[in-house]
């Protein structure tokens, strides 16, 4: 099958070889990129978590960072992984990767917290938790070709209303719950979702896919 791969290129890489080493022929059609928001020093002194949410977060927030760090909180294994890659050791990553698991895991009293994300993050940890929240980046559509494939892989929100731009009706796979909203809001055609919501599960949906269409 050909599966269309529509991550950022600097975070498509894991996905991609998984992918290929299945026998599929993979095609690389980025639909959003990263832009990194102010450079200025985060100072995570005096707080008791820092939530993570994606390895994009990990990366700059990694290169920001001064102080002390408490205990971090990864949102699912891609990002754990990101950040021991940076030498962080995270304290939790959820079995559910989703503000609402981590939330379900979360020690009692929290304390102080910290939610590093992209711009347009979902706040419920933020409003559940009173944490204080720092944008790290924002995500832009891009513009491409609309790609020729068997199935597309959308792993972000964003990613689903990029691809509703492109007009094209080909079957997509979505990552999870927040993306599968966003890509039926949008008008996009779903055939699979990730049970668990990170790269396994991913990888599983678009077999699961593939095998549906065989």
């Amino acid at each position: 099958m050909r599966v269309v791969v529509t991550r950022p290129r600097e975070t498509a890489d894991p996905l991609v070889r998984r992918l290929r080493a299945l026998g599929h022929d993979v095609v690389e059609c980025p639909l959003i990129e990263i832009e990194p928001i102010a450079r200025e020093a985060i100072d995570t002194s005096g707080y008791d978590w820092v939530v993570v949410t994606s390895r994009n977060g990990a990366e700059l927030l990694a290169s920001r960072r001064t102080g002390t760090l408490g205990r971090v909180a990864a949102i699912g294994p891609g990002t754990a992984d990101a950040l021991r890659a940076l030498g962080i050791e995270p304290a939790l990553v959820p079995r559910v990767s989703t503000q609402e698991g981590l939330l379900a895991e979360l020690p009692r009293p929290a304390g102080r917290v910290l939610l590093a994300a992209a711009e347009d993050a979902r706040r419920l940890l933020v409003d559940e938790l009173a944490a204080d929240f720092v944008p790290l980046y924002r995500t832009r559509p891009l513009r491409p070709e609309p790609p020729a494939g068997d199935v597309v892989v959308l792993a972000s929100a964003s990613a689903a209303r990029a691809f509703a731009q492109l007009k094209a009706d080909l079957p997509t796979v979505t990552i999870g719950p927040q993306t599968s909203a966003a890509a039926r809001a949008a008008g996009v055609r779903i055939v699979a979702e990730a049970r668990t919501h990170d790269l396994e599960g991913l990888v599983a949906a678009v077999e699961e896919a593939c095998s549906s269409r065989s």
